[in-house]
């Protein structure tokens, strides 16, 4: 049987990673920049993590949500602690689509309303209806058309009036950095104006944080450089370092009945028990505050390279952009100087999402490894 081909891949093979570092079939040794999609919070291999995995599966790895599992209570208060949400209350599932299709179906039946609206450039994931919340027609197939989704601008705050005063909207879907679009950020005035006309017109905000969550931005989820409070936040990627889990955090105001939600493997006692680990370490390595620390290093670097137009996002959650088009440069990266970065859908943006753990001299190297790139005549792609 043959794999079916959707992927467009690297000739690279991984065979183990630690912390930064990925390896491949021949012993090459890769500076990973992108965290297999923004997944790696606190780095490969982390020991705490390997310990706290394997210790529980030699307890109990799996059982239905139909019993009592501790480690969901000890998960919902250790986010709750880190992100000073302890009023919020936790779903959990097992992916960030899974999460993304959770929130929209609770907004919905919160709000009895059925349509959304969305942002330009989002990406919200490629089931249902997280890909009818995304902005792009390629990958949404003909079935994903009966979800009804209006598209707008960032900061067109008289589009999103005209929208939500027609109060048939169960949600708004937002990123308070998008991610495969390309690190746009939306401004503080149009972000207050959008909990403003939510609160008012009772539609749901819902704040997609599933790449930015866990401390990648600085602050522990994206969303809270801005002075709100989404109705419903979405979580995945940093949260398991590497373990499929999800979830998603509900406002007070949102009540919860038997039945409306639910998930075989979420919330699971191993996935639990990885997401609790990433949080320890998080905590004790100070890892937030460090991805602050980090950008500030990165852009000073990025300053002194004349050849990046702009550095876009917040925390380790970066992107540099050029005149050109990155492709033929990325691959220079990998195959030449053997350092992993990420695309978008802005073909000039290299993608920066490394695990937390990255420091000084990483980041010295990948600087050093760009400016020989760019030395080599790298034409665009």
């Amino acid at each position: 049987m043959k794999l079916f081909d959707v992927y467009p891949l690297y000739e690279v093979t991984p065979v183990r990673a630690k912390d930064v570092y990925v390896y491949d079939d021949h012993g090459t040794e890769y500076l990973d920049l992108y965290g297999g999609h923004a997944v790696i919070s606190i780095g490969h291999a982390h020991p705490h993590y390997l310990n706290s995995i394997s210790d529980q599966l030699n307890k109990i790895g799996f059982y239905s949500n139909a019993i009592q599992n501790p480690l969901q209570n000890k998960l919902a208060d250790a986010i709750g602690a880190q992100s000073c949400l302890h009023s919020y209350a936790l779903f959990l599932c097992n992916s960030g689509a899974e999460a993304i299709e959770n929130a929209l179906k609770l907004a919905s039946f919160h709000t009895q309303r059925k349509k959304v609206l969305a942002f330009h450039k989002s990406f919200h994931g490629r089931t249902s209806a997280a890909v009818a919340v995304t902005d792009n027609k390629v990958i949404s197939a003909p079935l994903n058309a009966q979800h009804e989704v209006d598209f707008i601008a960032f900061n067109d705050t008289e589009a999103l009036k005209t929208a939500l005063a027609t109060k048939t909207y169960c949600s708004v879907i937002f990123e308070a950095i998008q991610g495969v679009g390309g690190l746009d950020q939306p401004d503080e005035a149009f972000v207050l104006a959008l909990e403003q006309e939510c609160n008012a017109t009772g539609t749901c905000l819902i704040a997609d944080e599933v790449q930015a969550g866990f401390g990648r931005t600085g602050t522990f989820f994206a969303y809270q450089h801005y002075p709100i409070q989404p109705h419903i936040i979405t979580m995945a990627k940093g949260m398991g370092n590497g373990f499929p889990i999800g979830g998603i955090l509900v406002h007070p105001s949102i009540n919860a009945q038997h039945g409306m939600l639910g998930t075989t493997f979420g919330g699971n006692h191993l996935a639990c028990r990885a997401s609790l680990a990433v949080l320890d370490v998080l905590q004790q390595e100070n890892l937030q505050e460090h991805a602050k620390k980090m950008e500030f290093y990165f852009r000073e670097l990025a300053e002194k390279q004349p050849a990046i137009r702009n550095v876009k996002g917040r925390g380790l959650m970066l992107g540099i952009e050029f005149d050109f088009e990155v492709g033929t440069l990325r691959k220079s990266l990998i195959y030449d100087h053997h350092i992993f970065t990420g695309g978008s859908s802005n073909k000039k943006l290299i993608r920066i999402l490394p695990p937390l753990t990255v420091q000084k001299h990483h980041i010295d190297f990948f600087f050093d490894a760009l400016k020989k790139a760019l030395e080599q005549n790298i034409q665009p792609s």
